[in-house]
């Protein structure tokens, strides 16, 4: 399984320096047609913000957010993607303008689904918030959700960064 080669270290990631703006625009491109029926933005702290990632898992990451946020939010709800310089790392968001979470500290579990204790069909299965965290920790990175005031939630995770030199 996918997760058992990324969390035990059979998995080869590979790793570059990769812009943050392309990474967020490469993940709304691989949106279904539910993104039609919300509020997609980006916002970015710098338009140079780089880190050091395996490109393809993290817009994995990135598809698997947002699209939570879309099953879990009404139609034309806002949905931000994120993203600024904390010190060595970047510090990505997805913020949604829903109902947050009840169980925040169980949402990363495997097959844990909001409102249901157990995956079922109709739902899914309750592996992608696993996947998640599986390819952050992978990057050396952390992952969690935050209850938005006065409502919502927001998915962070970081990653390193990469400086970027411009040269005169």
């Amino acid at each position: 399984m996918f997760i058992t080669r990324i969390e035990n270290g059979t998995m080869q990631l590979n790793l570059q320096p990769e812009m943050i703006e392309d990474i967020f625009r490469e993940a709304i491109h691989h949106l279904g047609r539910n993104k039609r029926k919300h509020n997609i933005s980006m916002h970015l702290e710098d338009d140079l913000l780089m880190a050091n990632m395996d490109a393809r898992l993290i817009i994995q990451v990135l598809v698997n957010l947002i699209n939570n946020a879309i099953k879990y939010t009404p139609e034309n709800s806002n949905i931000s993607l994120n993203a600024r310089r904390v010190e060595d790392k970047i510090l990505i968001e997805v913020q949604d303008d829903g109902n947050g979470v009840l169980h925040p500290d169980q949402l990363f579990e495997m097959f844990y689904t909001e409102n249901n204790r157990g995956g079922d069909t109709r739902r899914g299965m309750g592996l992608g918030l696993s996947l998640c965290k599986s390819i952050i920790q992978s990057h050396g990175g952390t992952i969690w959700v935050e209850n938005v005031t006065p409502h919502g939630a927001c998915f962070k995770f970081v990653l390193d960064a990469v400086e970027v030199k411009l040269y005169e």
